[in-house]
């Protein structure tokens, strides 16, 4: 393995790169043998640090993610948000930015509610979630999806160069959450759904090499055949 294009798909207990050169980051362990994995997964080599990709397995909360949850329930100073962990997350009143009447939390974000926030603390306590920064607050329009939360880093890409195309190609606007949920919010339903055909094929297509190229030559065929149809 000698590049980031060269993933190798491999199981835990198994030496992915030997000697000294190399450096453990997420998912592998540095022993006398080498640099094992402890997952399973999709092995990848940058910069000599070497990581594993899980092909599957649930979210792992960490702080500064950007998230999308659902509101499960409402207590006497915030909001309590299913965010597909193992444990909920809650949403302080004072970590939303605007005044908020505690005798009507309900009016802000009710049950069911769809929101996207950011984890600023985690804590034994639990998640602690916050609204105040661009782009994070309730969801009222578009759709959204699931995709499993480790093929996130694919669909985002190297500096969001993916995820740019997929917004350019589909003239949508697109937030992934890091627990594997989508908002996506476009001019029409047709555009909505077209971006969301084009991240589920990112993510199917997640373990090859060259996914950029895939991925154009997919616009190109999809929209060739657009054309074709009009």
């Amino acid at each position: 393995m000698t590049n980031e294009q060269k993933r190798q798909v491999v199981i835990p207990g198994e030496v992915i790169v030997s000697g000294d050169d190399f450096l453990p980051g997420d998912g592998t362990e540095k022993t006398e043998k080498g640099i094992i994995a402890l997952k399973f997964g999709l092995a990848e080599e940058i910069n000599k640090l070497v990581k594993v990709i899980p092909l599957s397995g649930v979210y792992n909360p960490r702080r500064g993610n950007v998230v999308i949850g659902k509101v499960e329930n409402i207590n006497f100073n915030g909001w309590i948000i299913d965010i597909d962990a193992p444990e909920n997350a809650f949403l302080s009143v004072a970590e939303v930015p605007r005044y908020v009447n505690k005798d009507g939390l309900d009016e802000v974000m009710d049950l069911g509610d769809m929101v996207v926030a950011k984890i600023w603390n985690i804590n034994k306590r639990g998640i602690d979630l916050s609204l105040k920064s661009r782009g994070l607050g309730k969801i009222n329009e578009g759709i959204i999806m699931k995709i499993n939360p480790n093929k996130v880093p694919r669909i985002i890409g190297k500096e969001g160069s993916m995820i740019k195309m997929v917004k350019d190609e589909t003239r949508c606007n697109i937030t992934v959450g890091q627990n594997g949920f989508v908002w996506i919010i476009g001019d029409n339903i047709e555009d909505e759904l077209f971006a969301k055909k084009a991240i589920l094929f990112v993510a199917e297509k997640s373990y090859i090499p060259g996914l950029t190229e895939e991925v154009e030559k997919w616009f190109a065929k999809e929209k060739g055949g657009e054309k074709s149809a009009n």
